[in-house]
């Protein structure tokens, strides 16, 4: 069996969809043996260079950027029709929309949030997506989302899509290797939160109940890890308005080691995001033995099986009385790192790479099965 694997969105950038390919798919690659990997990656990014152990990875270069829907879109409408057909693939699976036009195979979609369509969105660019996203349900036989809640939004949009749910997975080992030290200045004590800096993030509303505890007389020193998505200066600006600059802390280059002896050093983790298809930080702070609290949004209920400490997306006031219970309540931070704990063995890698092997063969199996069908239909005729 040949599986084309479109890696041309994927590069070094930090991103739960990088993370998701880089290590899920190394795994289903070691899992099948007998599948030949087709690699395609982006002009920029080398990503089969994560595979290079394995023998049935077969590397194919091309002219798409990993960065920049519109050219990826326009370079590949020349590339896909030329390449794919002559690699004589069984499946293709595409991580990124606009999805390929006319691929010679049954196609596989992964979805990991739907973002693009909410109502935050400017309307035109709004129904754009929603065209683009109904373009893709179409042409895929089938859909991976990421969680239960995408799975559920993709549904109520798009009705008799074939969709299955595939968690996202965690190297629970990693976190237990030692603290390699950490070259940041950091508090002997702090309330940590992890992710892109950016709107949806909402890492202003723990800015907001830092203030708040603040004026209480508590000092809770909060240390943010992310790249700048769009929000650095508005985040920036409201850290000096509230007058919180001493106890706020922002690091912008960490690599995967760095966060991790990040998580170790922490008192406790805060999530409080507006919008999510997952939640990569909420199996981090499980696997490091953190306490968690988080926003209250449905794929963060899932994740934890609700028996979380959550807050209202837009209260921060509530955020405040949350941290400080948890901070304040070593038996509180203690009943919370034994459930998470015991939640995070539910995403190991082996299992969802496993799912991934089944969704292959029982996709290409379907396809023979249809082409052969169509042969006698054509014979008949």
């Amino acid at each position: 069996m040949r599986i084309g694997l479109n890696a041309t969105c994927f590069n070094d950038r930090p991103s739960g969809a990088n993370r998701r390919f880089f290590s899920i798919y190394g795994e289903v690659i070691r899992q099948n043996p007998e599948i030949e990997f087709f690699i395609y990656e982006a002009a920029d990014y080398p990503a089969a260079r994560h595979f290079s152990g394995a023998a049935n990875v077969i590397a194919r270069p091309t002219p798409l950027p990993s960065v920049g829907r519109i050219e990826r879109t326009l370079r590949g409408a020349a590339f896909w029709p030329r390449t794919l057909p002559a690699d004589g693939l069984d499946l293709f699976e595409t991580f990124s929309l606009p999805v390929i036009i006319g691929a010679p195979c049954p196609m596989l979609l992964t979805i990991h949030d739907l973002r693009p369509i909410r109502r935050e969105e400017p309307l035109i660019a709004r129904l754009m997506a929603k065209a683009v996203l109904h373009h893709g349900f179409s042409a895929a036989r089938h859909v991976i989302a990421v969680s239960e809640t995408v799975k559920d939004e993709i549904s109520s949009i798009r009705r008799g899509v074939a969709v299955s749910t595939v968690y996202n997975g965690i190297d629970v080992g990693a976190f237990a290797t030692p603290d390699m030290g950490c070259r940041w200045a950091v508090p002997q004590e702090f309330l940590l939160s992890v992710g892109h800096i950016e709107p949806r993030k909402n890492f202003g509303l723990l800015v907001d109940a830092v203030a708040l505890l603040r004026a209480q007389g508590l000092a809770r020193p909060l240390v943010l890890v992310g790249r700048d998505g769009g929000g650095m200066a508005t985040l920036r600006r409201r850290i000096a308005g509230q007058g919180v600059g001493d106890l706020v802390t922002i690091i912008e280059d960490a690599d995967h080691g760095a966060v991790r002896a990040l998580y170790e050093r922490c008192r406790m983790v805060a999530v409080p995001s507006r919008y999510e298809g997952f939640g990569i930080p909420l199996l981090e702070a499980m696997a490091a033995r953190r306490a968690l609290v988080t926003s209250d949004i449905p794929v963060f209920r899932e994740l934890t099986e609700e028996w979380g400490t959550c807050f209202p997306v837009d209260d921060a006031k509530a955020a405040a009385v949350v941290i400080e219970r948890i901070w304040s309540d070593a038996g509180e931070r203690a009943r919370l790192v034994a459930h998470g704990a015991e939640r995070v063995k539910s995403f190991d890698i082996e299992t969802p790479a496993r799912r991934i092997g089944a969704l292959y063969r029982e996709l290409a199996s379907a396809s023979a099965i249809r082409s052969r069908a169509d042969v006698k239909e054509w014979k008949r005729s």
